[in-house]
């Protein structure tokens, strides 16, 4: 009974620190999913230093990594985690991915040490792109330093031709940014621990895996406020159908066209 005691309280002894370890990293997730909920508010609360709506409106997939840090002294290295959440067809977004995002050419003020990333993809490209597991900005899909405020809303049209718009937020500043030869990667561990073994990024995006938590269910809400200003057009929507025209009138007898009974018509989708 002795033994059986000193074994049962030994096994306790060596798994207290793996269950806490993880009990702190899901912690973490929930808390880095809590963090970029904050950026989106925060960007969002002033209109003329924000993403441009258009740009929001119609966006296939919205990143947002906060406080990106130097990996080191030595080198220029940063790195970063955030969350990936896509448009699906149907307009509506779908549960975030976690992410990473690391390299050695992000475009910062001189001596910045932190700041918050945000990415707008504008094609289905760079979604594909991550759903695979890692690309390199620049060399995998274009990227380019997006346009902010009210004032870029004019800009935001096809002269744009990037499939990436990147972002910075830092010392109440926010404007675009270069991110070339930046690697944005999927975060498998973050994803297990917040939705299950063996998960996948398209399995996320598709909505089969476990509900998230709260914090990361807020993510996905967030982008649908502040992307609800315009209907969105699914992707396979072919252009809108003209209503059908009445028949033309009818003169009768009298030389008056006879009354025509009220017709309605549907309201196309745009």
């Amino acid at each position: 009974m002795r033994r059986l005691t000193t074994l049962l309280a030994t096994l306790l002894l060596v798994s207290s620190p793996a269950m806490t370890n993880a009990s702190s990293a899901e912690s973490s997730d929930d808390h880095r999913a809590h963090e970029a909920v904050g950026v989106l508010d925060e960007i969002m609360r002033i209109p003329e230093q924000s993403v441009p709506q258009s740009m929001l409106d119609n966006a296939h997939a919205i990143a947002v990594i906060p406080g990106v840090v130097k990996a080191g002294l030595m080198f220029g290295g940063r790195f970063g985690r955030g969350v990936i959440s896509v448009r699906e067809p149907d307009g509506t977004w779908s549960n975030p991915s976690f992410i990473t995002i690391a390299g050695g050419s992000f475009g910062f003020q001189a001596g910045l040490q932190s700041s918050d990333v945000v990415l707008i993809f504008s094609t289905d490209h760079g979604v594909d792109s991550i759903v695979h597991g890692k690309f390199t900005l620049g060399a995998d899909a274009s990227v380019a330093a997006g346009p902010v405020g009210r004032t870029a809303e004019a800009s935001t049209d096809e002269r744009l031709k990037a499939e990436i718009y990147s972002y910075a937020r830092a010392r109440g500043l926010f404007a675009g940014i270069a991110l070339d030869g930046a690697v944005l990667a999927i975060d498998d561990r973050s994803n297990e621990r917040i939705y299950g073994h063996d998960t996948t990024p398209r399995a996320i995006f598709e909505g089969r895996v476990h509900a998230p938590p709260p914090s990361v269910v807020d993510f996905r809400d967030r982008l649908e406020e502040y992307s609800a200003s315009k209907r969105y057009r699914p992707r396979d929507a072919g252009a809108p159908q003209a209503p059908p025209q009445p028949a033309p009138a009818q003169n009768g007898d009298n030389g008056q066209a006879p009354p025509q009974p009220a017709q309605t018509f549907p309201i196309n989708g745009g």
